[in-house]
């Protein structure tokens, strides 16, 4: 009998087990070699979501397509990248409130003609034209969320500013307040349309923010007004009271001298009116006075 010594046992377990694994591993290779060409081939595709268009980009070319990319799958080989712009509108609001867009306070700071110091919750609605999209992505080579974060907050923030720096605090936060904001929008709006980012509004996301002690005294000066137009108002309906008695008086006086004048000419006017004012009934009794009217024939 032939006995094995360890050695010759392990040679015969490993070919043993080659035999069995080894078109399991083939198998398996096969599946790992198919997932990973899946994997690579899906990612040299790149979709432009509805509501977007595309702009495709080539990094090792350095070139920008100079034509938008509709809704749908794109191929992109490595080197090259799809960014998407809105083409519906899109709002952001720079706001001071940690619980909105941003936990950090993003409110614009800008100061009136005589430098105090003021503060605003601004936001803004746009979209991109679709045919100017290469355009805005050869401007500014990012995202939308870079271009609203960087470009477009500093233009608004500028245009405040200027706008802002013309007038008193009690002209921005009363009469002229809807017309700072509305030349700021004018202002980026031709900054930004001929490169396609079309800036459909501007406008205040809350009250303009300004000091405590200011404010009660724009407060207390409006109360001071209002209370003076009311004062003018009473004066004026008085007066015009005064002058309709007055008025009233005079055309009874003038009618009285007429008739005064009228009854010196002709004395028979007191006889007419007489007979105007008779009820027709004659005295109960008669004295030795005239009965009325006996002078009439």
């Amino acid at each position: 009998m032939a006995y094995l010594d360890d050695d010759d046992a392990q040679t015969g377990r490993s070919r043993t087990l080659r035999r069995f694994f080894g078109p399991v591993a083939g198998k398996a290779g096969m599946l790992v070699g198919i997932a990973a060409g899946a994997v690579l081939l899906f990612s040299t595709f790149a979709q432009v979501e509805p509501g977007n268009v595309g702009i495709r980009v080539n990094n090792i070319a350095g070139g920008v397509s100079a034509r938008s990319l509709g809704v749908g799958w794109y191929f992109a080989p490595p080197g090259t990248k799809i960014y998407e712009y809105p083409v519906f509108t899109r709002t952001y609001t720079w706001t001071g409130s940690s619980t909105e867009q941003s936990p950090i306070d993003e409110s614009f700071s800008f100061q009136d003609k005589n430098g105090l110091s003021l503060r605003a919750d601004v936001a803004v609605s746009y979209h991109v034209d679709p045919a100017k999209a290469p355009i805005l992505f050869q401007r500014y080579r990012t995202d939308m969320d870079q271009i609203i974060a960087g470009p477009m907050r500093n233009a608004i923030r500028n245009a405040i500013v200027e706008r802002a720096a013309q007038l008193g605090v009690e002209q921005i936060y009363g009469d002229h307040k809807a017309e700072l904001i509305q030349t700021a929008q004018a202002q980026v709006g031709r900054f930004f349309g001929p490169v396609g980012l079309q800036v459909e509004q501007i406008y205040w996301a809350g009250n303009i923010q300004v000091p405590q002690q200011v404010l009660e005294q724009i407060n207390a000066k409006i109360a001071n007004e209002q209370a003076a137009l009311a004062a003018q108002a009473n004066v004026a309906t008085a007066t015009a009271n005064a002058s309709a008695r007055i008025a009233k008086a005079k055309g009874d006086a003038e009618a009285i001298q007429v008739e005064a004048q009228a009854i010196r000419t002709n004395p028979e006017i007191v006889k007419l009116r007489a007979v105007e004012k008779w009820d027709g009934k004659l005295p109960t009794y008669a004295g030795a006075g005239p009965l009325p009217f006996i002078d009439v024939k």
